[in-house]
């Protein structure tokens, strides 16, 4: 009963320090713009070829399918962890053992794939520490961000060790209790001959022991994550679901510039139509001007660097990378939000997504090609917060590059982008000889 009481307790602390963390994170949501989903049949399919089916990260074989079966290996184990929680509060041992052959084939995936993902993760890790993969790299990856990788791979490393022992010490206390192995472990029943020299005060400690370091390893990796770029843990599926499923080339038409084009085009329409609406800002300067599906793109980066590793601007050397957008956005977030949550929307720290965090060289370097958004494994579309905040620039503040700007005042004087009045633009074939048909 004490050590149900103790689980109890450790439960609800995480689950309240987890409700806390996730509260404020959803009172962020509140600040960004809205944006319908449609076609959820779509999101649906989608969602189960690039979440579920990991199909985009395998553009790396070798690599994708490590990851891929890192995520199916915590889905299965996943199952493991509710049985966990259950006999923890109601002091049980295997409970989901009643479902005989089905709980055999989920414990032995699981058992076997607890011991794939350790090998992943070291695999990972030593990527990181020894091989200095270029896309790990970049300006905007400070120290911080690698220790937060590898101290979230060493999270998943020591949980599978954990998992790994539980089961192999499991399997000895249940044979020298002589009583019935609930489920099947094919590489722990391995493991356990190392250790059949063992005494059975020692079997049962490590069980036991295992046992808490794997459900606490799980309850303290849940409240770490959120403060981590490994909350796409939580963070991916759902994003996958809410992502873009246009075409990528296709540009969003903005909704208040089309309503006056509609306006100045319809004759018959009243000179105050829409006068009593609030004037709308254009375009994005800061986090809070953002769509909802925007900021979830940037909770859900896990700054693997592949979009910043495939764009042709970061690549010749310009200051553009897709993911320093993604983190700054964020970044920004995170400290304007507590203002926010505090002061309302009206909250002003006197600081700007754009400006402070992005430059506007970094913007114009885009070439809106899609290459980033096409190569995120989790659909995360860059370009459209960039190409909202060229349309701030443009539209607010009147500034845009030199060419652009020519451009612009061509077609405002001659309908064209072109230098040329309307009523020269068929000078060009007066000397052509044209022979007309007979």
């Amino acid at each position: 009963m004490t050590a149900q009481i103790i689980f109890a307790g450790a439960l609800l602390v995480t689950l309240g320090v987890f409700a806390f963390t996730m509260r404020r994170i959803f009172l962020y949501f509140k600040f960004t713009k809205k944006l319908p989903l449609n076609d959820i049949p779509k999101r649906i399919m989608v969602t189960l070829k690039v979440a579920i089916g990991q199909t985009k990260i395998f553009r790396h074989p070798v690599m994708g399918l490590l990851h891929a079966l890192v995520f199916w290996g915590f889905l299965v184990i996943l199952i493991g962890s509710i049985e966990m929680v259950i006999d923890g509060l109601f002091g049980t041992e295997r409970v989901f053992g009643v479902l005989g052959w089905f709980y055999n084939f989920i414990m032995a995936s699981g058992d076997v794939f607890a011991a794939i993902i350790a090998v992943a993760i070291l695999v990972f890790l030593f990527r990181r520490l020894f091989m200095h993969v270029k896309r790990f790299y970049g300006p905007e990856m400070k120290p911080v961000s690698k220790a937060d990788a590898n101290l979230a791979l060493s999270f998943i490393l020591l949980l599978m060790l954990s998992l790994l022992g539980m089961n192999t010490f499991y399997l000895l206390e249940a044979h020298n209790e002589a009583h019935e192995i609930a489920g099947f472990y094919p590489v722990s029943q391995n493991l356990a001959d190392l250790f059949a020299g063992m005494s059975d005060e020692g079997i049962i400690f490590w069980h036991h022991f295992n046992w808490w370091a794997h459900i606490l390893l799980i309850f303290v990796f849940a409240n770490v994550l959120p403060y981590s770029k490994h909350f796409h843990v939580f963070m991916s599926v759902p994003n996958v679901f809410v992502s873009r499923i246009e075409p990528l080339a296709k540009v969003a038409n903005m909704d208040n510039i089309t309503r006056e084009v509609k306006l100045m085009l319809d004759p018959s329409a009243p000179m105050d139509a829409g006068a009593d609406e609030p004037i709308e800002k254009f375009g994005v300067s800061d986090a809070n001007d953002v769509n909802w599906v925007n900021y979830m793109n940037a909770l859900s980066c896990t700054e693997c660097g592949r979009c910043t590793a495939v764009c042709p601007a970061n690549i010749t050397g310009k200051l553009l990378s897709p993911r320093k957008i993604m983190m700054d956005l964020r970044a920004r977030m995170k400290e304007k939000g507590p203002g926010l949550i505090k002061e309302g929307a009206s909250f002003d720290d006197g600081k700007t997504l754009l400006g402070d965090y992005i430059t506007t060289e970094e913007l114009w370097a885009c070439t809106l090609c899609n290459a980033c958004a096409q190569e995120c494994p989790i659909n995360i579309n860059q370009p459209s917060i960039i190409l909202d905040m060229r349309r701030y620039l443009v539209l607010e503040k009147s500034e845009a590059p030199s060419g652009l700007n020519t451009a612009f005042a061509n077609i405002e004087n001659n309908g064209a982008p072109w230098q040329f009045s309307p009523e020269d633009r068929m000078n060009w074939a007066e000397d052509l000889f044209l022979k007309s048909r007979q």
